[in-house]
Parts: structure tokens; C-alpha cells; sequence
């Protein structure tokens, strides 16, 4: 059935891809995908909800709250300039916070330390306030310590006593980690609430330091079904508000307190609406395809518009089709000096006639999202930037380089272009393609699954430096390296000594030719082979390792990378989809491991 149902759906797919009705290939497409799914769950056979209503019945627990503070013992002390102090138990939760982060690069920064001591002091009672005015007497080493040996006795628990909490991690997950969908049981994502800890951030962030509040039943709105069984709040609470809206696919929301946004709690992403999200937002990309040689036709006459506006939205479109940038108006807070292309300011580029052998060359340096630094230098056409020279005539630095558009209106225009088409469109359609290109150029007949991996994570990292997915070094990355190069060290001599003795074989039984030194040959031959195996395997797992120290490969993998594209590669290629999908992974992507062929190409 599966076999016949996917030469049906290719072949109707070539023949409306010849006539681009992209429209029928994405019904074609998303209904054999319902269809190959009945035969595993019977979820997807209702087919695709609508626009408007999501669902018709929904039912659940409401989220799982984190435990209440527990006081630290009577013999562990917080100390303000060398004298040991009493702190109320809210005072003191949060000094617990800190202090369990004293031996990370945060506490030393300025940033966090400042964050952190403002918004404890608001938490102080009176008299607590009036005795502690600067974060430099206050030693919280003791309250460290304590955490560090807490974290010690749990890393050296019994079997047994692991096993104890791993069963009421399983009752929780099945009290609040499922509810019913249109009478199927869904998980549920994200069911326990994140308790009050400190705001660390990405990059360098503003807030960092700053308290994330505990999140109380009456912060909660319930959404579930009008017929359903209102989720119980917790003994001596009433929920914020209860709410029957079949048009969002959301359980329970509030508002955190950093940046005053709203939280949700969420289906699984292996559940059929987040599967089915997830493929039309793929398909949209791939529709872009289709229309991409117009849309870049039309920025590049409006590169010579004699409308001001125009020309500015041509060059803010051909950088967000060229470098993948982000649209902007996308910022955290407004102390998060954070932008995108809409947003640039003439401060944020930096114009070369020349610079390193190339012309037009266009000097990037600004925050993204997340505080994450972007720095680029890039070659663009003549014509964009003589245009920016334009644009940045009689301006200050901390003018607008695009004042004359907005991200609303850029999206609109992209709309008009092909509905459904908006910047992050134009994102998910630059980077799927270049993990197709990357791949198709990198994999090779003859090659090892190893050397075939090796490949995939390379494609995937030019997509993640396309859309500057940065990370930081793991702190484990020296102490992981130095045991991989032990490891390969330790291999190398193990060869050494293999071709010793498959030297002193050869010799034997040159000498001496019989049938037990020819298999004792034969033996060595193929452990010399075997070893040599095993160490081009570490040396790939090193090279590996280097190459994605500073690259966060998740982000696009899970966001920005059509998993058809995967899938297909994997099943051409003959490479387990488990070495590149984890099981998270692969039920996140269910829908496209099942509808896919080796065939496939975005």
C-alpha cells in the first residue's frame, strides 16, 4: 500500500510541479501523508484541520507545578560581611539561585551581578534591605557547597533509589503529559511549568541576572473543550481564567515576567497538529521556488526605481534572500539593542570600495536575536551598493539605513509576491536549499556511513552559518577532545603494533608455508584492516567535534531544514535515519519518514 500510494503521489507531483500548481501538489502530498499514517496511527486519517478550528474536543490536566521552596538546613549560612545572617524564605530562595550558579562565567559578569542584586533587593523584607547593600559582602560559598554535594549524593544514588524516581517521573508524565484530542490520547509538550530560577539569556543579554518569578495557578489560562472536565487548580488556588478557544492549539498560557511576553503550554511536536503545521510550513518554502526567479527579477529593477521606498525594499529583500537575515522588529525587549534587516542603522554597516581582493564588499556588525552577535563581510552587486551609499548620505550613525519601510510593509509586499510568503519564508527556502546543494555536492559514491555523517553535519553547518546559529564552546569540549585524541593516540600504537606482527606472519610463512600460518596471516591481515577501521572512524569523530565547537547544528535542523530533504538522503544513501534524527527527532518528523522517498529533492 505504501509503495503504490507513494508512485501515485510522485507522479502527480512531477506532473503538477511541469504545470506549477503548486496548490494541488501540496493536497496530493499532505494526503499521502495521512494516508501512509493510518497504517501506524490512526491520528492522521481525519485529515487536515481547517484555518479557523483546530479542534472539537479537548480535555487535560492543566500544567504540574514545580515544587514549593524547601529551606535550606539550620547548619547552612548565608553570610554578609563576615557575619552569618537569617533570610526569610523568599529572600533566601533566591540567594539559592545564585549560588548554585557561582562556579558558571555568568555570576562574574557585571550585567548579571547588577540584574540580580536589583531585583533581589526588591524581594527583601525591610530589615533585610537595610543591612545588605552590596553584592561584595555577601558570601554565599557554604550555600554552594552545599548544592555541590547535593548534586554529588544524586549523581551516586542507589539503582534502586533511581529507579524510585524514575517511576514518579512516569506518573507525572502520565497524570500531565497527555490529554485527548478530538478523542485521541496527544503528549503534551511542555506540561511542567519552569520554576523561578535567573534569566541567563543568549549572548550578551541585557537581562541576564534578572529573577524569572515563580509562575502561580491565578498567572494560568485554561483552554480546553466547552464539554470537557475543567482541569482542577492546586489546593487552595483558582486558575486566572478558563477559556473554550477551538481556533488555538495552545492548553494553558501565561505572562513571564522578564519580558512581560506570553507562554504557552503546547502540544507535542509528534502530535498531528504540530506535524501538519510543520509540513505547510515546508511546503510554502518549497512553493517559493517556483516564484523565486520573479521575486528576485522584481528587487532588482526596483534597485533603480526612482521611488526612494522601492529601491530601499529591493536591497532589504536581496539581503534577506542572499544572507538569510531575519526581518527585524523581532526584538526581545527594548533595552535589547537586538535588530534585523528592516532595522538596521547606518551604524551597523560598514562600506569597502576593496577589501580582501573583492569590490562592493558590505561590513556586517550588529545583535540578532537572542543578543547573538552577526559579523560578515560580503561581496553584493554593484548596483545595491551604490544604492547604500545613498542611503546613508547626510545620516548619523544611529539613523535607520531603511527609513522608509517596515517589516509589516516588506512582508506585505513578499504576500502580494505569493500568498503565505513572509521573510522567515524566505529563511526556511535559503536554507533547506542549501542543505539540498550542500549534500548533493558532499556524498559521494564509496563512501563509509561514518564519512557519509561527517558529510550531513558539514552541509548542515553551512545552513547553521548561513543563519548565524552560534553557539558557545561546550564546557566539556577540551576534556572531551583530550580523551578523543587518547583514544586515537592509543589506536595508532595498537596498529603499530598490529603490523609488527602481521610483518613477522608474512615472514613465518614465507619461510615455513602451511596452512595454519596462512590463516594466522589471513588473521593479522584483517586486524591491522579492522584497526585502521576503528581509527579513521575516531578521526572522523574529531574532526567532527572541532568543526562544530562554536555551531549550533540543532537550530536549523529542527527549524529551518525541510526533513524530507533528510530522509531522502538517508534512504538513498543507505544511512540509518537514527544517526541523524534522534527518537525526539524522528517522531517530530513522523510525517516525513513515512511519506518520503529516495527520490525527493526540495
Amino acid at each position: 500500500m505504501k509503495t503504490c500510494l507513494r508512485f501515485i503521489s510522485r507522479f502527480i507531483y512531477i506532473s503538477a510541479e511541469r504545470n506549477k500548481v503548486a496548490s494541488f501538489v501540496s493536497s496530493v502530498r499532505y494526503y499521502y501523508a495521512a494516508a501512509a499514517k493510518t497504517l501506524s496511527d490512526c491520528r492522521w486519517e481525519e485529515g487536515k484541520s481547517s484555518d479557523t478550528q483546530k479542534w472539537s474536543s479537548l480535555e487535560h490536566k492543566g500544567p504540574y507545578f514545580p515544587p514549593e521552596y524547601e529551606p535550606l538546613p539550620d547548619n547552612i549560612c548565608f553570610y554578609y560581611d563576615g557575619q552569618p545572617m537569617k533570610l526569610s524564605p523568599a529572600t533566601e530562595e533566591i540567594v539559592t539561585f545564585y549560588a548554585k550558579m557561582l562556579d558558571h562565567e555568568y555570576t562574574s559578569k557585571e550585567v548579571f551581578q547588577n540584574n540580580f542584586f536589583s531585583d533581589w533587593k526588591e524581594e527583601m523584607t525591610k530589615e533585610e534591605r537595610k543591612l545588605i547593600k552590596t553584592l561584595s559582602k555577601c558570601d554565599f560559598s557554604q550555600i554552594h557547597k552545599y548544592f555541590v554535594e547535593k548534586s554529588e549524593e544524586r549523581k551516586n544514588m542507589t539503582k534502586e533509589e533511581k529507579q524510585v524516581l524514575k517511576e514518579e517521573a512516569s506518573r507525572l508524565m502520565e497524570e500531565y503529559g497527555f490529554c485527548l484530542l478530538d478523542g485521541h490520547r496527544e503528549k503534551i509538550g511542555n506540561f511542567k511549568l519552569e520554576p523561578p530560577g535567573l534569566f541567563r539569556g543568549r549572548g550578551e543579554h541585557p537581562k541576564m541576572g534578572k529573577l524569572k518569578k515563580r509562575i502561580q495557578p491565578e498567572d494560568v489560562t485554561i483552554n480546553c473543550g466547552q464539554d470537557s472536565k475543567i482541569p482542577a487548580p492546586p489546593a487552595g488556588h483558582r486558575w486566572k481564567r478558563v477559556q473554550h478557544d477551538n481556533t488555538v492549539t495552545w492548553l494553558a498560557s501565561w505572562l513571564e515576567n522578564i519580558h512581560g511576553r506570553p507562554k504557552y503550554i503546547m502540544l507535542n511536536p509528534s502530535s498531528k497538529l504540530k506535524g501538519e503545521k510543520d509540513w505547510q510550513k515546508y511546503e510554502t518554502a518549497r512553493r517559493l521556488k517556483m516564484k523565486v526567479d520573479s521575486i528576485r527579477k522584481q528587487y532588482r529593477r526596483d534597485w533603480t526605481s526612482r521611488e526612494m521606498k522601492s529601491r530601499q525594499r529591493g536591497v532589504a529583500i536581496y539581503f534577506i534572500d542572499k544572507l538569510a537575515l531575519r526581518a527585524g522588529n523581532e526584538k526581545d525587549d527594548e533595552s535589547a539593542d537586538t535588530v534585523g534587516c528592516c532595522s538596521l542603522r547606518v551604524e551597523h554597516i560598514t562600506l569597502h570600495r576593496r577589501l580582501d581582493g573583492q569590490e562592493h564588499m558590505v561590513e556586517f556588525d550588529f545583535l540578532g536575536k537572542d543578543s547573538i552577535r552577526y559579523y560578515n563581510k560580503v561581496p553584493v552587486e554593484k548596483q545595491v551598493f551604490k544604492n547604500l551609499k545613498l542611503f546613508i548620505k547626510h545620516k548619523d550613525p544611529e539613523d535607520d539605513l531603511f527609513d522608509r519601510i517596515t517589516t509589516v510593509k516588506l512582508n506585505k509586499t513578499l504576500n502580494e509576491c505569493m500568498p503565505g510568503l513572509t521573510a522567515k519564508v524566505f529563511r526556511t527556502f535559503n536554507a533547506s536549499t542549501t542543505l539540498q546543494d550542500q549534500l548533493n555536492k558532499l556524498t559521494t559514491e564509496g563512501m563509509t556511513v561514518e564519512e557519509k555523517i561527517l558529510s550531513y553535519n558539514r552541509a548542515n553547518r553551512a545552513v547553521a552559518i548561513l543563519c548565524n546559529h552560534q553557539r558557545a564552546a561546550p564546557k566539556t569540549f577540551e576534556k572531551s577532545m583530550q580523551l578523543l585524541q587518547e583514544k586515537i593516540q592509543k589506536k595508532k600504537e595498537q596498529i603499530e603494533e598490529a603490523k609488527k606482527e602481521l610483518k613477522e606472519a608474512k615472514k613465518a610463512h614465507k619461510d615455513a608455508p602451511s596452512d595454519k600460518s596462512k590463516k594466522l596471516l589471513e588473521k593479522k591481515e584483517k586486524a591491522v584492516q579492522r584497526l585502521s577501521e576503528q581509527l579513521k572512524k575516531l578521526q572522523l569523530q574529531e574532526t567532527d567535534h572541532e568543526e562544530n565547537k562554536v555551531i549550533a547544528l540543532g537550530t536549523s535542523k529542527l527549524n529551518y531544514l525541510d526533513a524530507c530533504i533528510t530522509v531522502a538522503w538517508c534512504k538513498k544513501h543507505q544511512v540509518p535515519v537514527e544517526k541523524i534524527y534522534n527518537k525526539t527527532q524522528r517522531d517530530k518528523f513522523a510525517w516525513a519518514i513515512d511519506m518520503t522517498d529516495e527520490n525527493f529533492q526540495f
